[in-house]
């Protein structure tokens, strides 16, 4: 990804039209009333799932990909997160680095690729992207046993970026929001009050601490939130040891 910051400018630009990008009129009308706004709510589920990889779509070889950890017992309710992928990858891509946390941790894990290089309201609008999560959502939720007060949006780099900014808009869907090397916040309307777990290092070049991460913590705090921060020696990344920090701190230990 750009290592400039100068692409906030791109929140500024004109209108993108929405309406043939979505799945439904009602989604639509949802999503030019208030941007970003999800529709799908948690349930219980209808249908058993086993452990393994699920790919719930496959667009072009974009996938979205349902992980179930083989410690998953449909008995017993557990976390789950949307794990969304930084600029230039794909949930494949992001999988890669989050699966084994996620093992370790006993985490469901739904991994969906962007329609593009990055998420949409990253350079545009709520639209395609946002949509597609929506069903996304719908269909893992029921699949598979998931604790409704354990529920995440997380990412890294872009996909950080999109994750706050999501998570707060619907933060009485999400309970939880892991960023990891977050650039910024796109303005929305929040609702709920979820948890929100952040990681930055101190030598990222790409999106630089100070003007970043230290920067989104100082904000949230103002807005009333209580991030963790985890700061580090280290450049642009999410290690597994920091990704399996915020899947403990997802389970509460």
């Amino acid at each position: 990804m750009s290592s400039s910051l100068s692409r906030r400018t791109f929140l500024r630009g004109g209108a993108v039209a929405l309406a043939s990008s979505l799945a439904t009129p009602s989604l639509a009308a949802s999503f030019f009333e208030e941007p970003g706004r999800l529709t799908t709510r948690f349930k219980k589920p209808t249908t058993a799932s086993s452990s393994g990889d699920f790919v719930l779509a496959d667009d072009d070889g974009r996938k979205a990909i349902l992980h179930i950890p083989k410690t998953y017992d449909p008995k017993k309710p557990g976390a789950f997160m949307l794990a969304l992928h930084g600029a230039s990858g794909n949930g494949e891509s992001m999988l890669g680095g989050q699966r084994g946390p996620a093992d370790a941790q006993n985490v469901i894990v739904l991994s969906p690729s962007s329609r593009d290089g990055t998420w949409d309201a990253i350079r545009g609008r709520y639209s395609h992207d946002a949509a597609k999560i929506d069903q996304l959502l719908a269909q893992a939720f029921d699949r598979c046993a998931i604790d409704p007060a354990r529920i995440a949006i997380g990412g890294f780099s872009d996909g950080a970026t999109y994750a706050l900014s999501l998570g707060l808009i619907n933060g009485d869907l999400f309970t939880h929001i892991i960023a990891h090397s977050p650039g910024f916040i796109v303005k929305g309307t929040p609702h709920g009050k979820p948890k929100i777990f952040v990681s930055h290092g101190y030598q990222d070049r790409v999106l630089p601490f100070a003007q970043c991460g230290a920067r989104i913590v100082a904000e949230l705090t103002r807005d009333g939130y209580a991030p963790r921060f985890d700061e580090f020696n280290g450049g642009h990344t999410a290690t597994p040891e920091m990704r399996t920090a915020a899947l403990a701190w997802l389970n509460g230990v």
